[in-house]
């Protein structure tokens, strides 16, 4: 019997392992033997161990450049490569994609795969800008083929000139890993989910009748946070008793300044409830009506998939990846990017029109069932893999 062909797959940290692959390594592995590269933190590090039933090998790569700390994982990664003798080695996120593809490359790794899930860049100037442009195009150029999780990316990608439209590739209809049908669906509890979701409200102080805005992901600037309050405060003038928002995330300052005013309604307003960082949200988009995502930049935004696989539908900005999930006035609204006015106006209609707001949810789920079903995408990568190492599976 001919052993498994070997698949190394790499992130910089293992947050981003255990969140942008969840479950996905684990398929991989029935097919492969995979081997995950990342940093190492107890928590992620051996969650991912365990639950994909994979062997990991720690190597330590930072987010920020450090030429000691760069070319020590650069050393080790070949090394690794050498001894293993992959047949592919495929990179998520920046830094890891940067250091895999080279040292894979002087390694000889016959296949050299990289999934591009943002271009942070874009919001950037002068020399950062400058130097994070340099090592995509030195990722791109080595890796045989590169995967934007999104038409809009790959649309970005040419645009900046990283590499040619030859080496990129969407698989199925975007994201990296879809989304978990069976984990997020409105009846997810085995309680009786309208109890639930009343018990849920109630501890959060929230009535039955009240209007629910959801926001899940990082409160930063650069997520749009200063526009969703200032469109959310203008809303509450109209009906301060009935309409509600929930922040599910952390704070960043990494990402920009919150402005004062937005800082001190997150303090002090009675509507907003800030409320931190879960491992599972799903309760938060149970007891919620609306999910609202006004990011200035994503790749393929997970949450905006789960939000619609729980039935809810969304208002997001007019950027790559959002405005592929969302089909403005059939499952969401898509608004102009930093434009609090457009925000409030989708926020409005959908919290005053009941009928309007139902209809779009009917079809939230159903998107993601013909479209962003984690299987599809599996399956989709599979074929791309079996076509570089010629198994006809």
């Amino acid at each position: 019997m001919n052993p498994k062909p070997k698949l190394i797959r790499i992130t910089t940290v293992p947050i981003s392992m255990n969140i942008i692959l969840r479950g996905q390594l684990g398929f991989m592995n029935q097919y492969f033997e995979v081997i995950g590269v990342t940093g190492y933190d107890f928590k992620h590090y051996n969650e991912i161990k365990e639950r994909e039933n994979i062997r990991m090998c720690e190597i330590e790569m930072v987010r920020n450049i450090s030429v000691f700390k760069d070319l020590k994982a650069l050393w080790r990664l070949y090394w690794f490569f050498k001894k293993e003798k992959p047949d592919i080695v495929h990179t998520h996120t920046p830094k890891a994609g940067l250091l895999g593809m080279i040292a894979s490359k002087i390694a000889g790794v016959p296949h050299r795969l990289h999934t591009v899930g943002g271009i942070p860049q874009i919001e950037f100037s002068g020399w950062r800008k400058n130097v994070l442009d340099i090592t995509e195009k030195v990722t791109y150029r080595l890796a045989h083929k590169v995967y934007p999780n999104s038409l809009g990316l790959k649309q970005i990608i040419l645009e900046m000139k990283y590499c040619p439209d030859s080496k990129l590739k969407v698989l199925a209809n975007g994201s990296s890993n879809g989304v978990n049908i069976d984990f997020f669906k409105p009846n997810f509890t085995i309680n009786n989910i309208d109890e639930y979701k009343s018990i849920c409200r109630k501890k959060y102080n929230l009535d039955e009748n009240d209007i629910v805005f959801l926001y899940v992901g990082r409160i930063a600037k650069d997520k749009g946070i200063n526009e969703l309050i200032d469109a959310f405060e203008k809303l509450i003038r109209e009906q301060s008793n009935t309409i509600k928002l929930i922040l599910i995330g952390p704070f960043e300052k990494d990402h920009g300044i919150l402005d004062n005013k937005t800082k001190r309604m997150l303090e002090e307003n009675q509507s907003i409830k800030v409320l931190g960082r879960f491992d599972d949200v799903r309760p938060f988009y149970l007891i919620s009506d609306v999910f609202v995502f006004p990011t200035y930049r994503e790749g393929f935004p997970n949450v905006v998939l789960e939000a619609q696989s729980m039935g809810l539908p969304c208002i997001v900005t007019n950027i790559n990846g959002c405005n592929e999930i969302i089909k403005n006035g059939y499952n969401g609204l898509i608004v102009s990017v930093k434009s609090s006015e457009d925000l409030y106006t989708a926020m409005r209609k959908l919290a005053f029109d009941k009928e309007y707001r139902l209809g779009l949810s009917s079809k939230s789920r159903k998107n993601i069932l013909d479209n962003y079903r984690r299987e599809i995408v599996w399956n989709a990568l599979l074929d791309e893999y079996n076509t570089f190492i010629g198994n006809k599976g």
